[in-house]
């Protein structure tokens, strides 16, 4: 049991009431004399502001979140599972977090950590998303998948291991995205011969910011096609996150045929079929009009 002085005290009101103050210095999201930085305050923000989200979905996904696994992948420093379990599963008698990441001095960190700070119910494994779904140490269904600023193609393979393991719920906000951008970039000339629309990515700039929307819209019609209602908005406010896209997706078991036609016509549209196709594969079985 913690004692109250490694709770957070009315010493900031960015810092959520219940919140252990040693987990947040162990973070050094605190200094040791308890001080809050701007760029720690900024980082805070947005890990609360995503377990604002997040909390309802736990709250949904068993008895008042009992019994509950979530896999957080790209979890780097693992700040968002140790303090969704610090305000949330540390007082459930069950349930478990398990933390992917494919930097090992990181998993060593987090274990070392956990072990600390007696959160018996979490696990790091130094692991890639990829090969975290074919891996005996996380169990054949997980309620929930999150990936905070996964980048580049690391978001679609936390999608691909949501699938696999019948995920409840997907919690995703992507980061750096290159691969739709290089597919567009092969086959600039060709489409700006074809289409006045490429005139949309004809610059290099314009290049990457319309791969990473199409990468997204294409994301939300995977997951609609496959059985998930998909709500798309805001992280933060945009001056503390560029990347700031958060997207949640509920399993409903409605498989939508216009999501799947229309991710397919987009990837003919933009010439990415050849390229993309493989990666945003299609329900193979018969789905539900839309």
């Amino acid at each position: 049991m913690k004692t109250s002085k490694n709770l957070a005290p009315a010493l900031d009101a960015d810092i959520r009431p219940g919140q252990s103050i040693e987990l947040l210095k162990e973070l050094h999201i605190l200094t040791r004399e308890g001080k809050l930085n701007q760029d720690s305050r900024r980082k805070l923000k947005q890990v609360y502001h995503l377990f604002q989200f997040i909390e309802k979905l736990l709250l949904e996904s068993g008895e008042k979140g009992q019994g509950t696994t979530l896999a957080d992948h790209g979890a780097g420093k693992s700040y968002l599972g140790f303090i969704i379990y610090d305000l949330f599963f540390k007082a459930l008698s069950s349930g478990h977090i398990y933390g992917i990441e494919t930097r090992p001095e990181l998993v060593q960190k987090s274990q070392i950590l956990a072990a600390h700070l007696g959160f018996e119910r979490m696990s790091f494994l130094n692991l890639t998303v990829a090969e975290s779904a074919q891996s005996d140490a996380l169990p054949d269904r997980i309620d929930i998948v999150t990936a905070l600023h996964a980048c580049d193609t690391a978001t679609d393979d936390a999608i691909a291991f949501g699938l696999q393991k019948k995920a409840k719920f997907m919690v995703l906000v992507p980061c750096c995205q290159a691969e739709v951008a290089r597919a567009l970039g092969q086959h600039k000339a060709l489409s700006l011969n074809r289409t006045p629309l490429a005139e949309l990515w004809r610059h290099p700039l314009h290049t990457r910011e319309m791969g990473s929307q199409i990468t997204n819209v294409l994301r939300c019609l995977h997951l609609e096609a496959n059985g998930y209602q998909v709500t798309v908005t805001e992280l933060v406010g945009w001056e503390h996150s560029m990347k700031n896209e958060l997207i949640i997706a509920k399993y409903t078991g409605n498989k939508k045929r216009m999501a799947a036609e229309r991710l397919q016509a987009i990837l003919t549209e933009f010439g990415i079929a050849e390229t993309m196709g493989v990666r945003f594969q299609l329900p193979s079985w018969p789905v539900s009009p839309a």
